[in-house]
């Protein structure tokens, strides 16, 4: 099971009694500075919740699935995303 934005947003406005509206806002203002953060090559670290860092990917070669022809795939960034304790332990005691 998993919980899409919309349900995300009523469980924040429930547990922190705060307007839809207001959760809503909080969520993208979060998401906004996740994205700015990265795009910039800073990490985030969310203290026992999570730490986010972009990553660098290596150039390397693959295969078309399809035709089993060799391609170049370019170098690029990837989003590493580690659990914190918190979050860890949450996990592992259910």
């Amino acid at each position: 099971m998993s919980m899409n934005r919309t349900e995300i947003v009523a469980a924040i406005a429930d547990r922190a009694g705060l307007t839809k509206t207001q959760a809503d806002a909080a969520l993208g203002a979060f998401q906004e500075v996740l994205i700015d953060s990265l795009s910039k090559g800073e990490a985030v670290k969310v203290t026992g919740l999570m730490s986010v860092e972009r990553v660098e990917r290596a150039a390397r070669t693959g295969r078309n699935p399809r035709t089993g022809e060799e391609i170049q795939i370019p170098a690029g960034y990837g989003v590493k995303l580690t659990a914190g304790s918190t979050l860890k332990k949450a996990v592992s005691n259910k």
